[in-house]
């Protein structure tokens, strides 16, 4: 038993740095300032893929019960209109913030690097920029979260019926493997935002570059994963 249990946390951290997580994530990231903040979004987004993966397999094995296949490709075509839409997102804004990169010193002698909107500002003035930094919940990252843990609920729970004997064991599984996809969000995230800060420190239409690369790829995918459930698996037509 330990060694599925085992098996389905460690399945849950390769699950994170599928192609349509991590096009999500790195959309998400983009809004991040620093590498806390950015791990807190990858968890936050293994939260929300945790709580439907859970809700959606206690409801299946308890009751005995399949997720059908067209509500499943319902549910994956929906994750390509919102990477579309998070894709879309980046670049947009991108063009409006109009994001800079200032290095700048708290009270307390603390010097790091702060990214700085100034749209609809006229000439951009230095400023001290003295100010405390609120760490919040994020809930974008969390929806999105939740949003691909219903679409792959079904293929997740078809393995788990096939691997464990019995629904608190599968529920357990579930469980584990959901942590294990926090974990490594946490990391992946952690990851994509190390070119996004050297770029912010360095060079500013370097990093502008990175986040266009982003919402291009985001967009694409998006629109792939739409044709492919739309079309050539047969939800539209």
């Amino acid at each position: 038993m330990m060694s599925v249990l085992l098996l389905g946390f460690l399945l849950g951290m390769r699950h994170a740095v599928e192609a349509d997580h991590v096009a999500a994530v790195a959309s998400l990231t983009t809004r991040s300032h620093s590498f806390a903040e950015a791990i807190r979004m990858g968890a936050t987004w293994g939260v929300g893929h945790t709580l439907t993966l859970f809700l959606f397999g206690a409801i299946v094995i308890f009751s005995d019960s399949i997720i059908p296949e067209y509500m499943a490709m319902m549910l994956e075509f929906a994750v390509g209109i919102m990477l579309v839409l998070l894709g879309i997102d980046v670049i947009r804004r991108m063009r409006q913030e109009r994001i800079h990169f200032h290095i700048h010193e708290h009270d307390e002698g603390v010097r790091h690097f702060h990214a700085h909107s100034h749209a609809g500002e006229g000439v951009h003035e230095d400023s001290s920029h003295s100010h405390t930094h609120r760490k919040k919940f994020v809930l974008r990252p969390l929806l999105v979260g939740m949003m691909h843990g219903m679409a792959g609920s079904a293929a997740l729970i078809v393995l788990t019926l096939q691997t464990v004997e019995s629904p608190l064991t599968g529920m357990l599984y579930i469980l584990l493997f959901g942590v294990g996809s926090v974990a490594g969000m946490a990391a992946l995230a952690a990851v994509i935002m190390l070119p996004l800060r050297h770029s912010a420190k360095h060079l500013t239409r370097l990093h502008h570059a990175l986040q266009v690369a982003v919402g291009i790829g985001t967009i694409t995918l998006g629109s792939y994963l739409m044709y492919e459930i739309g079309f050539v698996e047969g939800l539209i037509v």
